[in-house]
């Protein structure tokens, strides 16, 4: 691969050596090396302000009303030491990026234009604490069904009387399904809100009209105009002048923090399409994939709105995807989504300060107002209104290319202004190809950002032993979903990674030559009924999280092979618990819990799983202080002072690395930090512990004493020991003895030149006989963790400090491409599962009833 340029392709100014370049399929650093990104999203917990998980009902409308969103410490607690724990802990897992997310309502909750400086303060003080701690961010506008007010997060509630709706009756008219107003506001059960069916309001009435309003309000909703534009243009310039005064305040306030540790920005995340190309108001469209629940087709949705009474059909959602179920009757009983002319001055423009205009009429449908139906009558006048242009009925609408494009150009503008470095995450629709855009805007300063999820694991919570090629089927690959199907687990964790890999080619053939990060990536953790949290069968299950472990190392596995993708893995939430999970939507996808930090005395008594039945009111308690890590009874909770450069030279006790996760072998895992030439291929077996490495190396690549290649290697997997996790018992510190300063200098070297300082030669052997490497900063302490290795390579010689392996070589004399490989294992296998976390079965199996914990 050529070197690097030495010079900024977008001022021109000299690359400074922090510098990341985009302009190839892989980041480089300044001398050229490949670099992987890997970390996770921080956090889910960010889109909730405090003391409002989204299944607590009180206060949740009248804090909004008043303007109020208190998200301070949100993701982090900056006040009471955790969030150097927090961040120490995703350290020693090898990580060094991470996805940083905020909501718009976070920034702008007060109202239009009237800005949370306080809390961008609390955002620049939590990116100083990433920087310290050595990690990349690219920042997260983050947002679910657009906001929390209609099911999700993201916008602020004054986005919806902007546009002309009334909250209050999202969930009577079917609107859009709220967690804590579930099954309805009066009598709300949000333990009974079912699965992953707050996604389905992407296709609800709300976010049908709100998406659209918001991408396509000029050319589909010419009435709304607010304030003298249209509510188009109304809606992205608040978004984008929120998003922007956040960034133009971390360029005046904290400009050591762009590059150095901001290195981009992503796009709104997992954007709705609306109505937008929808042939068929009267349908629910083909290629709809999520149904769950009574589903109005957009006509029908249009009706309820309406405070019109509508049968319609419910779905359900069973191992090979949704099927239909019966009928419900859906009957709003007067209320209307629409807000009542006489309201505007109390509780819409009035209060907010917004002025509407005249052809805007209050109290009804504004697609009725368009002409799309007409709602005395019920009858839809116009089913395919959605899919041309109105002023040229022969060009068909393409959500990406029309509209989406134009949105990202206005808001990469903006960032670029007070971010000229930034590199664009570009997030299409979810598992959508890319558009193709100018590369004046890109100026190989860009990366490729889709999502992925194992969508049957997700919406079942239950490992199959059969999956689906999900985004074959979505982009008409197959003619019947049983082409799609893939029996055993190989065959599910080939097709996987078949399916990333087709995700990094859309970066290839559509952007260009730029890196691929995959921005989510996950599974949930409370399968078959929160088994592992130890709530049915007794509590048998608890603590054994095999299926998780099984499902993520699929997921895991895909993003590597061929693909050594970059990834942020959703997420990790400081204030996870088993009740009620990430507090968002009965959602439980982070990697870490308090409530897995093990206690010192097992018993067999099971859970109680919360009941629906219970008099006690279960909005009432929570848990959203991420301080409560810190204070668990009988918990190995660090309080030592951690530091960067401790962490980097493996000065870790196995408490920090182990206590509170859940599956952690599946995503701690080895990789390649940085490469001296270009990634050809890497695989990881969990069972037997052997990373498998290979990379392509050209003459033209840069190598040297001070530039090699290097490697995360986890204790999780390779300690020579990790039993000491529990040495801390129930005192809630660490055992000072529990952590070691792994700084060994081991060289290996292959059998040509084991005792010579001969270069390389070509032909050397792919597999020579090596030395087992064992290393320990101090022999008579049996607390340290150390690696134990056996180590294979073709080339070089390695250096091993902590958890990292610096491997060493020649780049080839001549012109040729040369294939360079290594493998690392653990002496004696993998780990035993009660202290190596290689969780194959129940707890039961390794500690049986009462045992001690120590």
């Amino acid at each position: 691969m050529s070197p690097p340029p030495t010079r900024s392709p977008v001022t021109g100014n000299p690359v400074p050596d922090h510098y990341i370049h985009s302009d190839t399929i892989h980041f480089r650093d300044v001398h050229g090396r490949s670099l992987l990104l890997r970390g996770v999203n921080l956090s889910g917990s960010a889109k909730n302000p405090n003391g409002q998980p989204s299944h607590i009902r009180e206060n949740f409308w009248e804090s909004a009303e008043r303007g109020q969103g208190d998200f301070i410490n949100k993701p982090l607690n900056l006040e009471d030491g955790s969030a150097d724990i927090h961040l120490a802990r995703l350290r020693a897992w090898g990580y060094n990026m991470l996805r940083y997310v905020f909501t718009w309502e976070s920034l702008e909750h007060q109202g239009p234009g009237k800005y949370d400086f306080e809390y961008m303060d609390y955002i620049i003080k939590v990116l100083k604490k990433c920087k310290e701690w050595g990690f990349r961010v690219f920042m997260d506008p983050h947002q679910d069904v657009w906001s929390r007010f209609t099911g999700g997060s993201g916008a602020p509630l004054w986005t919806l009387y902007a546009c002309g709706m009334d909250p209050y009756n999202l969930t009577p008219t079917l609107s859009a399904y709220i967690h804590c107003e579930y099954p309805n506001a009066e009598n709300p059960k949000p333990h009974d809100f079912p699965a992953m069916i707050w996604g389905t309001n992407y296709t609800r009435l709300a976010n049908q009209t709100l998406w659209t309003l918001f991408f396509a309000g000029k050319t589909f909703a010419p009435k709304c105009i607010i304030d003298g534009k249209n509510i188009q243009d109304y809606l992205q310039d608040h978004f984008i002048d929120a998003v922007g005064t956040l960034a133009k305040k971390i360029a005046g306030e904290a400009p050591d923090l762009l590059d150095e540790c901001i290195i981009g920005w992503d796009s709104v995340n997992e954007p709705g399409e609306g109505m937008i190309g929808h042939f068929d108001l009267s349908k629910i469209p083909d290629q709809q994939q999520l149904k769950k629940g009574p589903s109005p087709t957009p006509i029908e949705g249009m009706r309820l709105g309406m405070a019109i009474p509508q049968t319609v059909q419910t779905w359900n959602f069973g191992s090979m995807g949704p099927y239909r179920g019966g009928h419900e009757l859906i009957a709003p009983k007067g209320k209307k989504l629409w807000l009542a002319k006489e309201d505007e001055e109390t509780r819409g423009g009035g209060k907010w300060g917004w002025k509407r205009g005249e052809s805007w009429e209050l109290g009804q449908c504004i697609w009725a107002q368009h002409g799309v139906w007409d709602s005395s009558t019920g009858d839809l006048l116009l089913p395919d209104y959605f899919t041309t242009s109105p002023e040229d009925k022969t060009k068909q609408v393409e959500f990406v290319d029309d509209f989406w494009s134009l949105h990202w150009l206005a808001y990469s503008s903006r960032v670029r202004l007070h971010h000229p470095e930034a590199i664009h995450f570009i997030q299409a629709p979810v598992l959508k190809q890319p558009p193709t855009l100018p590369k004046s805007f890109l100026k190989d300063r860009a990366c490729s950002s889709p999502h992925f999820y194992d969508g049957l694991t997700l919406m079942t919570k239950h490992w199959n032993w059969f999956n689906a090629d999900s985004i074959g089927v979505i982009r008409g690959k197959y003619w019947s979903i049983v082409q799609a199907v893939r029996v055993g687990e190989g065959n599910i964790r080939n097709m996987m990674q078949d399916e990333l890999s087709v995700l990094k080619q859309d970066t290839v053939d559509v952007l260009g030559t730029f890196p691929t990060l995959v921005g989510e990536i996950g599974i949930p953790y409370d399968m078959d009924n929160k088994k592992a949290y130890g709530y049915v069968d007794g509590g048998r299950g608890e603590g054994d999280y095999s299926s998780q472990q099984r499902a993520l190392d699929c997921s895991m596995n895909a993003c590597d092979g061929p693909n050594c993708l970059n990834w942020t893995l959703w997420n990790y939430v400081p204030d996870h618990n088993h009740e009620w999970s990430d507090n968002w939507n009965g959602e439980d996808l982070s990697l870490w819990s308090k409530d897995d930090i093990a206690r010192e005395t097992y018993t067999d008594q099971a859970k109680s799983s919360p009941n629906p039945s219970s008099t006690a009111d279960p909005t009432l308690s929570s848990s959203t202080s991420s301080s409560a890590t810190l204070a668990v009874a009988g918990s190995a909770t660090p309080k030592i002072p951690f530091t960067p450069e401790s962490i980097s030279a493996g000065d870790i006790p196995s408490s920090l690395i182990i206590d509170g996760t859940r599956a952690v072998a599946a995503f701690c895992r080895p990789y390649p930090i940085k490469t001296v030439g270009t990634p050809d291929r890497m695989d990881f077996d969990i069972a037997t512990t052997t990373f498998k490495y290979t990379v392509k190396v050209k003459s033209i690549d840069i190598s040297s004493q001070q530039i090699a290649t290097e490697i995360y290697v986890p204790y999780v997997h390779y300690a020579s020991n990790l039993s000491n996790s529990k040495s801390a018992g129930g005192t809630g510190g660490y055992n000072s003895r529990s952590s070691s300063r792994n700084n060994s200098r081991i060289d290996l070297m292959n059998t040509n030149n084991r005792n010579s300082g001969e270069e390389n030669k070509k032909g050397d052997t792919i597999n020579p006989s090596v030395r087992s490497v064992r290393t320990s900063a101090n022999d008579n302490n049996d607390d340290n963790l150390e690696l134990d290795i056996d180590i294979k390579i073709s080339h070089g010689r390695v250096e091993i400090n902590g958890q990292k392996i610096t491997w060493f070589y020649d780049v080839p004399t001549n012109n040729v491409e040369e294939i360079y490989s290594i493998q690392i294992k653990r002496n004696g296998g993998a780990l035993r599962r009660d202290i190596g976390w290689i969780q194959e079965g129940s707890w039961f199996d390794v500690c049986p009833s009462s045992c001690i914990i120590s």
